[in-house]
């Protein structure tokens, strides 16, 4: 289905659109590696250059060009935005909910500054679109727990949640102020067989499927009883294209959409792997994270994202569970 739907951006791209030159800003990380092969599906593998502090992960080696940057230079990142002609920007670099917590000082001045950094260059520069990710961690112990609306109390706790908040607004008053076409989604946790974590909360729903795999065993350190959003990460990749790819007419929210792909607890993707795994055996011993999980909603509602351009996930949570197995075994 993903590759269905990029060929048919593709062919929409070609005919409409003006050669792009993306940078993608934290390329190695668990979203970067999945969105920067797609997108270099889309553009051409050579319109499409990764970035990131870190080493290129090694699924993107040889499929396109590969720079060493970091967000918080401004000045190098303006160098390479014109040096590589760059029209569209996705920033993906961050530092995430659980790391966020063991240095907030660190993780507000790397979200906050990151973001304006690349929201005055595409000022500058007159980029057509900036892509920036936000999170369910902008919710918090007041908002509503089920089918958490677009429009609500909003009342984050982590300093992850605080920087995303925001950033959203950030984000809408570099469009309403300077016209910048700047998009976002609310990612719930990510879940990915291709590229590891990066320091969230809902990390585990990865980490179960290695230790599934090679121990038949895992220790959860959220209750079993613990529901949050979550998301298969071609169906992330599939939302944020559509996104970017939506007439600019179509976007009615410029702070950042819900978006929703599947809820489940610990316990009931342990009873999922059981069926492909029945030695699999899951314990639990919840830690500090539990406490972060709980001020988070258990389902989001994204009616907006599904009105305004047609969002529709692909996968739930047994055809997930069933990929997941199949392509770690790969």
């Amino acid at each position: 289905m993903l590759e269905r739907i990029l060929q048919i951006c593709l062919l929409k791209i070609e005919i409409i659109m003006p050669k792009q030159r993306i940078l993608v800003i934290g390329a190695s990380g668990q979203i970067g590696v999945e969105l920067t092969l797609a997108l270099r599906k889309i553009y051409g593998n050579n319109n499409v250059i990764a970035s990131d502090l870190r080493e290129q992960n090694p699924l993107l080696e040889g499929s396109g060009p590969y720079v060493s940057l970091d967000v918080m230079n401004k000045e190098m990142l303006h160098v390479q935005v014109i040096r590589q002609n760059i029209t569209q920007i996705y920033l993906l670099a961050a530092i995430l909910s659980a790391t966020g917590e063991k240095n907030p000082n660190l993780a507000w001045h790397l979200n906050m500054q990151g973001l304006l950094n690349v929201l005055d260059i595409a000022r500058e520069e007159n980029l057509h679109k900036v892509y920036w990710p936000s999170s369910i961690a902008v919710f918090g112990p007041t908002s509503p727990k089920v089918n958490c609306p677009q429009q609500t109390i909003i009342e984050p706790i982590t300093v992850y949640g605080i920087s995303k908040y925001a950033g959203e607004f950030w984000c809408n008053y570099y469009h309403q102020r300077f016209g910048i076409d700047v998009r976002s989604l609310r990612y719930p946790g990510l879940i990915s067989y291709k590229s590891a974590p990066g320091g969230g909360t809902t990390d585990y729903a990865v980490e179960i499927f290695h230790e599934a795999k090679e121990e038949k065993k895992y220790e959860c350190f959220l209750k079993e009883d613990t529901y949050l959003p979550m998301m298969y990460m071609p169906d992330a990749i599939k939302a944020t294209i559509e996104l970017m790819e939506a007439p600019a007419s179509k976007i009615t929210t410029r702070t950042s959409y819900n978006i929703s792909g599947m809820s489940f607890s610990p316990k009931e993707i342990a009873a999922e792997i059981k069926k492909h795994i029945p030695e699999f055996e899951i314990s639990y011993k919840d830690d500090y994270r539990q406490s972060i999980a709980n001020s988070w909603p258990q389902s989001i509602d994204d009616t907006i994202a599904r009105n305004d351009w047609g969002w529709k996930e692909e996968y739930n949570l047994s055809t997930m569970v069933k990929d997941m197995l199949d392509n770690i075994s790969k």
